[in-house]
């Protein structure tokens, strides 16, 4: 019997209560469909670095020349804590044998090019990658990701899992 192809996924897209205000954002798709045809390997950054549930949301902010991860009311600074984890998990994740990963889309650590980066006075200056997701992408720059609200696009999540395969064949060789 042939292994199940593993990707990475961000957990509250399985319908993990993991997010700020202590929700999920469950994608029956990819929790049910490819669910039944993959592994999936629950990722949350804010949790799994010892942020608790329900906290204080958050926002990246351009401050003297890198992003940082601050919580959106009272200011406080969660970048240091998280790229400790963040240095640790990808260490983890490397020995995994992933094939791919799927981001939660707008997350300031899980967004794919589109989590908002503000200015130290909270005003939007432009989007970019969280800071998980780009720090995985940096590290493992060969493993196709892509967010969950792309991949309700036919033809990006053909594309994607096409990636996801070649990937597989390429550089796992099972």
């Amino acid at each position: 019997m042939e292994k199940r192809i593993k990707l990475g996924i961000s957990s509250c897209l399985l319908g993990e209560n993991v997010r700020y205000d202590g929700g999920h954002k469950r994608d029956n798709y990819l929790a049910d469909m490819l669910g039944r045809l993959l592994e999936w390997v629950p990722v949350c950054p804010e949790t799994e670095c010892g942020l608790p549930v329900p906290r204080e949301a958050m926002r990246l902010v351009e401050r003297d020349g890198s992003t940082r991860l601050i919580t959106i009311e009272s200011g406080i600074d969660h970048t240091d804590g998280m790229l400790i984890w963040i240095e640790k998990k990808l260490k983890k994740l490397e020995k995994d044998n992933l094939c791919g990963f799927v981001f939660k889309s707008r997350s300031p650590s899980c967004g794919v090019t589109d989590a908002e980066i503000s200015s130290p006075y909270g005003i939007f200056t432009k989007y970019g990658d969280g800071i998980f997701s780009g720090k995985f992408m940096n590290r493992l720059p060969a493993i196709p990701v892509e967010d969950e609200e792309r991949l309700h696009e036919p033809t990006v999540r053909e594309n994607f899992i096409e990636r996801v395969f070649a990937y597989r064949k390429r550089y796992l060789a099972l």
